[in-house]
């Protein structure tokens, strides 16, 4: 394994910063090569099955990306996706994950990620898709973020819904209209109403 090997494997995913052994091994790589190249420095292990390519650009969301491809059928939430979107001051120190209630759950530790649960409508609803460092990532418009912000209000703080309300409204991120429609859905209407009316 040298050159040839680590320029075959970045072919096979252009434009990603990572890449799971499953799809690696669809494409014809085997997982004894893919050994190699983390022995030789030339990949690094992420995440459990999730492997990135040493010195590949990235960006700010980087860790967006590397949540994507590890639960591909979770969506970015909360403070995560309030950060996405420009509409918060936090820093996460991981990344708020929603998944729905019936999903395999992965385990949380080592992965940077706080998992949230949702089900129904409350997990359908509202999602978006970015292109991060070539992965898909699956997340929740602004308004959508918000509504969710105050259904979690005890576990991210009403502070933080409060704020995100704010910017959002201020940055013309979402309408009265978008945000009522997730505020039903999530069922924190009624929470939510008073905070609105100060600020639409």
């Amino acid at each position: 394994m040298g050159y040839q090997a680590i320029e075959r494997i970045k072919k096979q995913f252009p434009k990603q910063a990572y890449f799971t052994r499953a799809d690696a091994i669809k494409k014809g790589i085997h997982w004894e090569n893919i050994r190699q190249m983390v022995d030789k420095g030339e990949v690094e292990h992420s995440a459990r099955g999730v492997y990135g390519f040493v010195g590949a650009e990235v960006t700010a969301n980087d860790s967006f990306a590397l949540a994507a491809i590890t639960v591909p059928r979770g969506v970015i939430c909360l403070i995560s996706a309030l950060r996405f979107h420009g509409i918060t001051t936090q820093l996460p120190s991981y990344v708020w994950m929603a998944i729905e209630n019936k999903m395999w759950r992965p385990k949380q530790a080592g992965t940077g990620l706080q998992l949230v649960f949702l089900s129904g409508n409350s997990f359908t609803s509202g999602i978006e898709e970015h292109m991060v460092e070539g992965v898909k990532v699956r997340l929740y418009c602004p308004a959508k973020t918000v509504a969710d912000c105050f259904k979690y209000r005890n576990k991210i703080g009403l502070d933080v819904a409060l704020e995100a309300l704010k910017e959002g409204r201020r940055a013309r991120k979402f309408t009265a209209d978008e945000l009522t429609k997730y505020a039903r859905i999530d069922r924190v209407l009624n929470v939510i109403k008073p905070y609105m009316e100060a600020v639409f």
